[in-house]
């Protein structure tokens, strides 16, 4: 019986979605429909080129934990999936049949998987991680209510057939090419479609239209419009690095942070960062390129490289804003004081009454006094003695 602290893994394959996306992947997007390559009329060599190393998956997904769960969903009476129940058997995954409901192909492969995943999660305490093998947008709901509960989520899809939004609710995330035992197979150029049509077929020069123009679909047509690579660009990367020192920094006391702390932070900031698809065989080499915008302590250790922002990095901030203080004593020890004298105050001039003209002079009105009160005599008037 494993121990308590053992992770525990369920593996869960959205099987129509990652043979369609890898099909486009390599033929064109579009073609597994154009080429009515799901019931595998004269397109066995092209699906057997595109064919999904289900092996390589199950071992990536055992290195997070001993897999608990692993099960595939799909239709496994289309010729396309069929040609994979062998290699599912043998290495113990269950096989959920969906059967077609519409004409449309839609199997409710998403609302199935993801059922049964929310229901093992709380039937399942001992369970750790999900691995969700797909692409959709559909599957970003599941994949938060699983942080929520505490599990860490692990995808994996075909590169250009993924949802970015996707990618961002995983934990980590990685692309199919990228799986370690997977073998890269060159993408051939679009061409035109060589699937068999009759002649005067209404029907099927409709098909092949809407194939070339709608996005391809896990057989319901309904995939949203995806990024065409899902791989961080040179500069991207750099971006992230710097914004993840920043907040390593700024979060703890140290003026050095930790690769490994550095590398969690930008995996938690976008799991979709991996080195390796950037060119780079560790971390700490895609850190070293980067030497012109982050600083590696020469002294460290080697097992615990350290780093920091370089100076034009950081903020020009001499004194922390939340002490006034501070920065009005510090400017105080640094200046030298100064005496001055003070300026003359500028003294108004004045000129004597009989200089300024009569014009200058306001104009008098007469008075007299009428009784106690003072009264103003109007304009013309003669002024009383």
């Amino acid at each position: 019986m494993p121990e308590p602290s053992e992770s525990r893994v369920g593996v869960y394959i959205d099987f129509d979605n990652v043979v369609i996306s890898r099909y486009d992947q390599l033929f064109g997007r579009g073609d597994f429909m154009r080429d009515r390559a799901r019931d595998a009329d004269g397109m066995k060599d092209r699906l057997e080129e595109a064919k999904v190393d289900i092996g390589a998956i199950l071992d990536y997904a055992s290195s997070f934990g001993t897999i608990a769960v692993s099960r595939a969903y799909a239709d496994w009476s289309a010729p396309a999936n069929s040609a994979y129940q062998r290699q599912l058997i043998n290495r113990a995954v269950d096989l959920a049949q969906l059967f077609q409901v519409t004409s449309g192909g839609k199997n409710g492969a998403d609302i199935r998987l993801a059922v049964d995943v929310v229901e093992e999660l709380y039937r399942l305490q001992d369970l750790t991680h999900v691995v969700l093998v797909a692409g959709d947008s559909d599957y970003i709901a599941l994949a938060q209510s699983a942080k929520r509960l505490g599990r860490t989520v692990i995808g994996i899809g075909v590169a250009g057939a993924t949802s970015r939004a996707l990618m961002a609710a995983c934990d980590e995330f990685t692309d199919y090419d990228e799986v370690p035992g997977v073998i890269p197979v060159p993408k051939h150029v679009p061409g035109p479609s060589t699937t068999p049509r009759k002649r005067g077929s209404r029907q099927a020069a409709a098909q092949e239209t809407a194939a070339a123009i709608v996005p391809p679909s896990d057989l319901d047509g309904e995939r949203e419009e995806v990024e065409p690579d899902s791989h961080l660009t040179q500069e991207a990367a750099t971006d992230l690095l710097i914004r993840a020192l920043r907040i390593v920094e700024n979060r703890g006391d140290e003026d050095w942070a930790g690769n490994s702390q550095v590398k969690n932070q930008m995996l938690r900031m976008d799991s979709s960062f991996k080195e390796k698809s950037l060119g780079y065989k560790s971390f700490t080499a895609f850190v070293d390129s980067r030497s012109s915008r982050v600083e590696v302590k020469e002294d460290a250790p080697t097992n615990q490289p350290r780093l920091r922002l370089r100076a034009e990095e950081t903020a020009p901030v001499t004194v922390p804003a939340e002490d006034p203080i501070a920065a009005a004593r510090a400017t105080e020890s640094t200046v030298e004081p100064t005496v001055e004298e003070a300026p003359a105050e500028p003294t108004p001039v004045e000129r004597e009454p009989a200089e300024q003209s009569s014009a200058e002079l306001p104009a008098k009105r007469p008075t007299r006094r009428a009784g106690s009160r003072r009264v103003t005599a109007p304009p013309g008037s003669a002024a009383s003695s």
